[in-house]
Order: structure tokens, then sequence, then C-alpha cells
């Protein structure tokens, strides 16, 4: 699944009229926390969720109005279930941050869709102007790094300044909003949204199961690479998920994919032989994950092999997921890509606990 960013510049591209809602503040218990997004064309929701529910059908309607009038606005909502006419929702208050023309800010969106391809992280500056008749004024920036140069050179130098100090703070938390009151300008307010590559998963092999995790793992939202030596599978009608297809020998292939602390490796090839040269290539690579298929047996063998040939340390080997995913009695080629899914998630998930 791409990312919403994705999803906007596709549709500024069609020519196609598109709503972006972001929620800015939430308190008590709501459905969706801060920089939490829903995208809205002519047909309604397109991607992504700002809580679903009442809370959603109230901002598509919103979304539907806007279309039209181009009219940019900050909406406050209740979610205390005693005020919905549809009987709960959970709570709380939110506002969220309806840009009708996200067009107007194509130029940001390509920088952002630049920094992600070339595997960037970066900041998303959204100024927001007072409260008008006609709604309010919108102006995005995307942020490359933290020094002054990387920072859109019409905004003020004290603007500038609580901008960079408020990096960090959209890094760990992925959003923040910037409070303006003490300096002099012409926004109202301002959020600060932390953007960072989808993680990479690699998937050596392009056969059945190889197709099943591509479309799980677009699913989950992770950057998708297939790599096959055969033509006939690594082809986007075969596995029409994946975001990039290599056809090549495996082994060369797995060294020049250039693993990173955010790179996720199963290797699925379509036996032996491949399987160790696909591992050779990332053992010890500082992948945040490397599973390899295989029965116990296999595994052992192979095992014994690169320790013997000093391929791999004991400590590297024994960091290796294999056999590959979770124990949930799989038997079909989709029970088996799930449980790779499954444990694909959970390492993501405990990574990113870690480095809260």
């Amino acid at each position: 699944m791409k990312n919403i960013h994705d999803r906007i510049l596709a549709q500024i591209r069609s020519g196609l009229g598109v709503v972006l809602a972001t929620v800015v503040k939430a308190s008590g218990s709501t459905p969706q926390k801060p920089g939490s997004s829903a995208l809205f064309g002519e047909e309604g929701l397109l991607a992504g969720t700002v809580g679903g529910g009442p809370l959603e059908g109230e901002v598509e309607h919103i979304a539907e109005s806007v279309m039209i009038s181009r009219s940019s606005d900050q909406f406050y909502f209740n979610l205390d279930a005693e005020n919905g006419e549809d009987g709960a929702i959970c709570g709380g208050e939110a506002e969220v941050l309806v840009d009708a023309n996200p067009s107007a800010h194509l130029a940001v969106f390509e920088k952002l869709e630049e920094s992600m391809a070339q595997r960037k992280s970066g900041y998303l500056l959204t100024a927001v102007g007072p409260k008008q008749e006609s709604g309010r004024t919108l102006r995005r920036y995307w942020i490359r790094g933290s020094s002054p140069e990387e920072i859109s050179h019409d905004l003020s130098i004290d603007f500038k300044k609580l901008i960079k100090g408020h990096l960090k703070y959209a890094e760990r938390y992925g959003f923040v909003e910037i409070d303006l009151a003490n300096i002099p300008q012409e926004w109202d307010m301002a959020y600060l949204e932390y953007i960072k590559p989808r993680p990479h998963l690699v998937i050596a092999g392009g056969g059945h199961i190889g197709k099943a995790l591509a479309q799980l793992g677009s699913l989950l939202a992770f950057e998708v690479s297939v790599v096959d030596d055969r033509p006939e599978f690594a082809n986007s009608k075969h596995i029409p998920d994946a975001d990039h297809l290599l056809v090549q020998d495996i082994g060369s292939a797995m060294k020049e994919v250039q693993p990173g602390p955010d790179t996720y490796i199963v290797i699925v090839t379509r036996g032996h032989t491949h399987d160790g040269e696909a591992l050779r290539a990332c053992i010890g690579s500082g992948a945040a994950y490397i599973g390899m298929i295989g029965s116990s047996h296999k595994i052992g063998i192979m095992r014994k092999q690169f320790l013997e040939e000093q391929w791999a340390t004991p400590e590297q080997w024994a960091s290796i997921h294999a056999p590959i995913g979770l124990d949930i009695g799989s038997k079909t080629v989709e029970e088996i890509a799930i449980s790779i899914a499954a444990q694909l998630v959970e390492v993501r998930n405990r990574k990113m606990m870690i480095h809260a």
C-alpha cells in the first residue's frame, strides 16, 4: 500500500478532485491520534482514516462541500456519545484540518516524493492562516533537514528558529503543533509532521509464497521489492503489488540491495542453492529482519555449512529467523505467507517500541 502522499500526487496528476483531512488535535478517548490523515475524492474516501464511524462520515460530508468551494478550514468535533445521532463513537474531542486544494502544494508533495525515493526522511510543515469568511489560507513546506538553508527562505527568522526547535519532537512523536503566539507573523497556527520512507521488504523468490507475501507486504505499508532470476516470475503481471522487480541472479541482486536498519529480507527461493546464495549476500548486513524458509533439517545443514565455511558467526546465524514465520500451523501457501507477514509486523512493532 503506497502512503497517502503517493495517492495525493496520483490524484493531482490525474486531474481529479482531492481533499486531504488531517487530525491536528485530539483529547479524551479519540479513534485516531494527531497526524492521522484521510484522502477524499469525488467518489468518497480514497485512502487513510481520521477515525472511521460518524467522525469520518462528517468529515467526508465536509470534503464533498469544500471540493466545490475550495475553502480550507479547521473543524472541531465533539465525540461524546450522548451528542451523536448514531449512538456511540468514543468520547473526547478532535479538530480536523481540511485542505480543500492539495494541488496548490504540488511542488511540495513532489519534493516529498523525491526524498522518499531516495529513502530520506523529512518534515512536512503546514502553516494555517487566521479564520476568514472564505476559510483559512494554508501553505505547506517540505523540510529535508535541520539547517537554516533547508528551511524555506520565505519564513521569518523567528519562525525558522521555532521550527528548528520542534524538529526532534516531530521525529519522536510523529506530529506536533507549533505555538505561534509569541512571534509576529501572518499565520495563526502551524503543524509539523515527520515523514520517513516505508520500511523496505525484499523478497528473494517470486514463486507462490513470494507473490502472496508481496500482496500482504504492500497492504502492511512496506515498500516491496521482489528478486528472481526468472522473468516469467519477476514481472508486474505476475506480482502486481511489488514496487520494484529485479530480474537477475539472486545472489548478485541481493548484494546490490544494500540492506539497512529498515530493511526486511525474506528468502523464499525455489531451492536450497538459491536460498544459500541469497543468505550469504545479506547475513550480517544489519538488516532489521532476515528470514529463510525451510525445514528444520535443511536449516540445520545450512547452519553447519555457513559456520564451517566461516560465512557467518554463530551470533549472526542466531539472528536469522529460520524456519521463517510465526508458528500458526501453516499448511497452504496463503497461510505460510500470513505467518511470515505476522512475524514481520511483530519485529517491526517491537523495533518501533524500542525507539519510541
